[in-house]
């Protein structure tokens, strides 16, 4: 029998519903995996106790040093420091080789900058910290939505989404991917109506040199589009694909959140290191409450495992 992944576990933003996610799950994730949490033994004893809960004995940590008081739902510097720092101790210990992947909770990007931090969040760092093009793909196995564009202005997106961008970025997803034989990619368009051949702007016109060029790159024809926004997520064309690609973070996400909120789980691709994140965020609103769920998280480490060997 294979030995288990070793997974690393970035705690995210203490003040919110993360470590109760990972304290409720710890047994369930045991069994899949092998958790490293990024976490000190003091911060984890403050939240136990906030939330009223016993610490399992094989909760195993890798220190994070620092302290801070949790205060429930509050945005501050001090915790969004500290899920900076969790995080960057789960990235070392997966380029040193001591973990397979790291899985992260949510971060609150208004507390890193509070903290003084530059990035927009885990992929921006991540991009940054390996000087690569990171890709994030979030869903679940009935659906993933690539972005080519993420937290940015929508009025920066057509300036964003070149034809050499979007065809570097298509090939980069085909390549991080494991696709069945024949699998198609749907591409959606930028405009409404993917722009009707001009009338309504020709940025999709761009859209589709990209589309053809990557095909012809690959030798087949995996990406189609592009295909009108209002109509790609319908049933009637969501059950010919598996996967899409979205223009801006809305167009994919909107939709996605819809139909596949509680369990859909966000993957970054074209990276050196496996990663993978709950598709949810801090939800200071109901923090140390008792009423987190535990699906998005537990598919995320699933979904580590799968990246690691190539199956998603």
């Amino acid at each position: 029998m294979p030995s288990l992944n070793t997974i690393a576990i970035s705690v995210g933003d203490l003040n919110g519903v993360g470590i109760e996610i990972l304290l409720k799950s710890h047994e369930e994730i045991s069994k899949l995996c092998n958790p490293i949490y990024c976490i000190n033994t003091n911060l984890l004893t403050q939240a136990a106790k906030l939330l009223n809960v016993s610490i399992p004995d094989d909760f195993t940590l890798q220190e994070v040093s620092g302290w801070f008081e949790i205060q429930a739902g509050v945005v501050n510097a001090e915790s969004g420091r500290y899920s900076y720092d969790s995080f960057m101790v789960g990235i070392k210990l997966c380029e040193e080789k001591k973990a397979d992947g790291i899985v992260t909770m949510p971060i609150h990007k208004e507390a890193w900058m509070m903290a003084g931090l530059e990035y927009k969040g885990h992929t921006d760092l991540l991009r940054k910290h390996f000087n690569a093009e990171a890709i994030m793909m979030l869903g679940c196995p009935e659906m993933f939505v690539a972005l080519v564009t993420e937290h940015i202005p929508l009025r920066e997106v057509t300036q964003k989404v070149t034809y050499k961008f979007l065809k570097q970025f298509l090939l980069d997803l085909y390549a991080s991917l494991s696709l069945r034989e024949a699998e198609k990619i749907a591409v959606l368009g930028i405009n409404p109506h993917a722009g009707d051949n001009g009338v309504l702007g020709h940025e999709d016109m761009r859209v589709l040199k990209a589309i053809k060029s990557a095909n012809k790159k690959l030798g087949i024809e995996c990406f189609e589009g592009p295909i009108v926004p209002d109509v790609a997520f319908t049933p009637h064309v969501r059950c010919n694909y598996n996967h899409f690609v979205a223009m801006y973070h809305d167009q994919g996400l909107a939709p996605l959140k819809a139909l596949y909120f509680d369990e859909s789980v966000n993957i970054s691709l074209n990276l050196p290191i496996v990663r993978t994140s709950v598709d949810h965020g801090t939800a200071f609103d109901i923090a140390y409450q008792g009423k987190a769920k535990t699906l998005s998280f537990i598919n995320a480490v699933k979904s580590a495992i799968q990246l690691n060997t190539r199956k998603i």
